[in-house]
């Protein structure tokens, strides 16, 4: 019989060598990596030495991405935001057998070793040489180690490959971080932190994450054939991705069972009852940023990201801003009310349809606070053009067609109106007002604007003075105001702008001094308008707007912009500002806004631009004293015109800001405002002007033109007093072109 031979001389020498070599690298470990040993790795003592000074300082809780939460007022969830889907949770938060299973198949003797597994290194280097594979030998603390420097890298593609490489100085560099780390974290702590920090693939990183995702449940809940089937997956995510291959997920899942099962910390009952087992993945998708966000969230939600993004009370440098988003784990409570926004999302797309060539969007103010309850646009949030997504907040301004924010056209006049009467000039002022007129050289806060030969005129030929500025913006006249801003100067105009929030404008430019500024040249966003109008409501006092009313981060709670509520304007200047606009939904352009059940006011606007005939944009702003709220409508890109035109299945012929806007802003206050006692304003008395001498003394002809106008004015409820009320076609009770004591001559319509 044949003896059987023992082996090569090549096997058996290179089986000394492996069992030489593993013998020399167990004397390094043991002696705690002292440096003279890299020399023998191909290292100078120097390098080494400058690369473990190099190592962070504490690895005992490094910060880990994790999801962020956004939350509205009432405590529900608007999203989950993170770059990394993480949650981090504690030992006691993790099954116990979903530890064991980790142990069980990373490294066994977990428990026993130290921060190198000399027997394991052994074993390796024996089996290698009789193999010729390359079976590991790291720890579950290298693991960790490694885990933590490829968590650091983050996207970093040349941070990433550092971490990865596998060196002869970069395994130094682990094994030598791995004995500190076991020298200052207990087993169930490194164990704890390796479950939080390594990936499970489809996005999961973490075991609580991972648990969510591939079972919808918590990892203190995990099963044994769960908790093994995610041990399995450390080792190759994609190869055992159980979405993608689930006969190998399920072979990797059963190797665990098995190995769990030969170190008797489950029976082979229990093996075989779990190997049995299908997989039964409950699988939830990837839930990640503000396109998961419901009910027309998703704009608000960005909002919020970019205020924690640009605002200096989450750190002075952008860098440091950057970071705190990007680490996660915060939860932002804001400032949503999620009633608020349902109502303001069917209101803007109940009437502008997602697919129309226009796009309408609304932002609603608490006034007094500074408070955003409400962010809508017609057109849904997400990257899907086909189907008319955007990620552009038509509430900000971000990106549209003029480089942020549109022409605001008339909700700017009541801006120079209060700037006037704050300045001393007399609500009952009357000012010619002709049809046309070229605009006037102005005095501005540094010297003057000079005229340049450009003109403006109202909206009809029968549309000129006098007026009084009841009338004039009941019936939003352009040449009063401009008289009026003449009459001041464009400073206090200017003055007052930035007082409420409009310094700025949505593009980012300095608001500029120009005779055409109180006809609404400059370009603003809903968001700007609403806290502008809000100011009225709130009888003078300005809040800047405000998204998040707190952030905390673990148990540390963050600071939060603040909304800096400062009186801007005495109450009887607000006051007199809402007893006009009152007037402006009771008898002028904005009627069909106007509110039936509590006071309501506010201004109308349309703009054209340059090269283009008819309206490009419809505004309309107004306010109760519960809410202020702004509603645009216009083409994003501004390249077409509101004339003949069909949104949301209405056909127009043109649209100004009564009859676009203006419905929807009505719609989204009256439901928001469903269920609640209505409020009042405080009115002023405005006297009536002394109509100029008839010195014709023709009664035949119905009286002057201004008592004609006065008269369809109802300047809060007052009574004109006899002989006012004369015949005209210029009075104005119903619109654009009036009808007190006389007809209407034209189509109600609004500038």
């Amino acid at each position: 019989m044949a003896q059987k031979r023992s082996g090569s001389p090549l096997d058996k020498a290179k089986l000394a060598v492996y069992f030489a070599g593993a013998s020399v690298l167990a004397g390094v470990l043991a002696a705690g990596l002292a440096l003279p040993a890299a020399g023998a790795l191909g290292l100078t003592a120097k390098n080494t030495a400058e690369s473990f000074n190099s190592l962070p300082a504490n690895f005992e809780a490094p910060t880990l991405s994790q999801a962020s939460y956004i939350y509205d007022a009432k405590g529900g969830l608007i999203a989950k935001v993170y770059d990394r889907d993480r949650t981090i949770v504690k030992f006691e938060d993790i099954a116990p057998v979903m530890r064991q299973a980790q142990v069980d198949i990373e490294d066994a003797r977990f428990y026993q070793h130290g921060a190198v597994d000399l027997k394991g290194v052994l074993r390796a280097a024996t089996k290698n040489a009789e193999s010729g594979s390359t079976e590991g030998a790291s720890t579950l603390t290298q693991q960790y180690v490694k885990n933590v420097f490829v968590e650091e890298a983050g996207d970093d593609q040349k941070k990433f490959l550092e971490a990865t490489r596998q060196t002869a100085g970069r395994k130094i560099q682990e094994l030598k971080y791995a004995i500190t780390v076991e020298e200052k974290l207990t087993k169930d702590q490194i164990l704890t932190n390796y479950l939080n920090i390594t990936f499970f693939g489809n996005g999961a990183y973490g075991i609580e994450a991972a648990s969510n995702r591939y079972f919808s449940k918590h990892a203190k809940d995990l099963t044994l054939p769960e908790a093994a089937m995610l041990a399995g997956l450390v080792q190759n995510p994609s190869a055992y991705d159980p979405t993608l291959h689930p006969q190998a997920a399920k072979e990797r899942r059963d190797t665990v069972i098995q190995r769990m099962a030969s170190l008797k910390h489950i029976t082979e009952a229990q093996a075989q009852q779990a190997i049995a087992t299908p997989l039964k993945l409950k699988y939830s998708p990837q839930q990640n940023g503000c396109i998961t966000a419901k009910k027309g969230e998703g704009f608000f939600c960005d909002y919020v990201r970019n205020v924690i993004k640009t605002d200096p009370a989450f750190g002075k440098t952008k860098a440091d801003r950057t970071k705190l988003l990007s680490r996660g784990g915060l939860k932002i409570y804001t400032t949503l009310d999620p009633a608020v926004q349902a109502a303001a999302s069917s209101a803007v797309t109940g009437k502008v349809h997602a697919s129309d060539s226009v796009a309408s969007a609304i932002t609603m103010i608490k006034p007094g606070t500074g408070r955003i309850l409400a962010m809508a646009q017609s057109r849904p949030y997400g990257l899907n053009a086909k189907q008319h997504q955007t990620q552009v907040n038509f509430s900000v301004g971000n990106d549209l067609g003029s480089g942020g924010g549109q022409p605001v056209g008339s909700t700017f006049k009541p801006v120079t109106a209060a700037a006037a009467i704050e300045g001393g000039t007399p609500p009952d002022q009357v000012l010619p007002s002709p049809n046309k007129m070229a605009y006037p050289t102005m005095t501005t806060c540094n010297g003057q604007w000079v005229a340049n030969g450009d003109s403006t005129q109202n909206e009809s030929v029968s549309e000129k003075g006098p007026y009084s500025m009841q009338v004039a913006m009941n019936k939003s006249v352009n040449t009063y105001f401009v008289q009026l801003e003449q009459k001041i100067g464009l400073c206090p105009v200017a003055t007052m702008a930035g007082k409420l929030g409009l310094g700025t404008q949505a593009n980012g430019q300095k608001l500029q001094q120009l005779a055409s500024m109180t006809l609404g040249v400059l370009n603003y966003s809903p968001l700007q308008m609403a806290d502008a109008y809000a100011t009225f409501a709130a009888r003078g006092t300005h809040c800047d707007p405000v998204a998040v009313t707190a952030v905390t981060y673990g148990t540390k709670r963050l600071a939060v912009p603040k909304a800096n509520c400062q009186q801007v304007m005495t109450e009887k200047t607000a006051d007199t500002i809402n007893t006009l606009l009152l007037g402006v939904t009771q008898d002028g352009t904005g009627t069909k806004a106007g509110l039936t059940d509590r006071d309501s006011a506010g201004k109308t606007g349309t703009t054209d631009a340059a090269g283009f005939t008819g309206p490009m944009n419809a505004w309309f702003t107004g306010y109760t004293p519960d809410i202020a709220a702004s509603v645009w409508l216009g083409d994003p890109n501004q390249g077409h015109t509101m004339l003949n035109i069909t949104i949301g299945g209405q056909y127009y012929t043109q649209v100004f800001g009564a009859d676009g806007p203006g419905p929807i802003w009505k719609a989204a206050v009256s439901q928001a405002l469903s269920g609640t006692a209505p409020s009042s304003f405080n009115r002023v008395f405005i006297p009536v002007p002394k109509p100029p001498e008839d010195k014709n003394k023709d009664k035949n002809k119905g009286g002057q033109a201004i008592a004609g106008q006065i008269a369809g004015a109802t300047n809060g409820g007052i009574t004109l007093p006899p002989g006012f009320i004369g015949g005209n076609t210029g009075g104005n009770t119903g619109g654009r072109n009036g009808r007190a004591g006389g007809t209407t001559t034209n189509p109600t319509t609004g500038p």
